[in-house]
């Protein structure tokens, strides 16, 4: 699964529209959030089973998904899971080595984190998740001019977004 954030094909201040689409959010909640995003799977039908995918099930839905993204323009891709990463950045990597840098598909930006139904399992993982949320945002910030976080240049959260997981110490 994929995810490609900050929809516009009109030209528009970034920043203003950022806002705009934050505080939209925040007044419709997810419906709000909905307008901005657009998500795709890597394959376009579920294999047999839930059996994980074939390298030629991903090879032949390849095109549809280079259409997708070039009909979209995304600002940029969250890619979710191992075989959305995995098959837009052509690697056997896993996912925790990609992590915390920005890649590329088809010129977009694509940020690597864990797949939602991967962090219902393995909770400790959830604050790595939000850190490549943040920097996500960071990207998408970039892209307009936008200030960056002080800390580590992260994004930092608007005053209404959830707090930060607090962060484990390893001891």
């Amino acid at each position: 699964m994929l995810a490609a954030i900050g929809l516009s094909r009109q030209v528009e201040s970034a920043s203003e529209s950022i806002a705009a689409r934050a505080d939209q959010a925040g007044a419709e909640g997810q419906k709000g959030l909905k307008r901005g995003v657009y998500i795709a799977n890597v394959l376009k039908c579920r294999p047999p089973g839930n059996r994980n995918p074939q390298p030629d099930e991903i090879a032949q839905c390849e095109p549809y998904l280079r259409r997708q993204v070039a009909l979209v323009q995304p600002k940029i891709i969250l890619a979710m899971g191992r075989f959305a990463v995995q098959s837009l950045l052509q690697t056997t990597e896993p996912i925790g080595r990609l992590r915390g840098r920005v890649h590329t598909y088809e010129g977009v930006p694509v940020i690597v984190t864990y797949h939602p139904a991967y962090l219902l399992r393995a909770l400790p993982d959830k604050a790595k998740a939000w850190q490549d949320l943040c920097l996500a945002l960071e990207v998408m910030g970039g892209q307009d001019g936008a200030e960056r976080g002080p800390i580590g240049n992260r994004a930092q959260p608007s005053p209404g977004a959830p707090p930060q997981p607090p962060r484990r110490r390893r001891g």
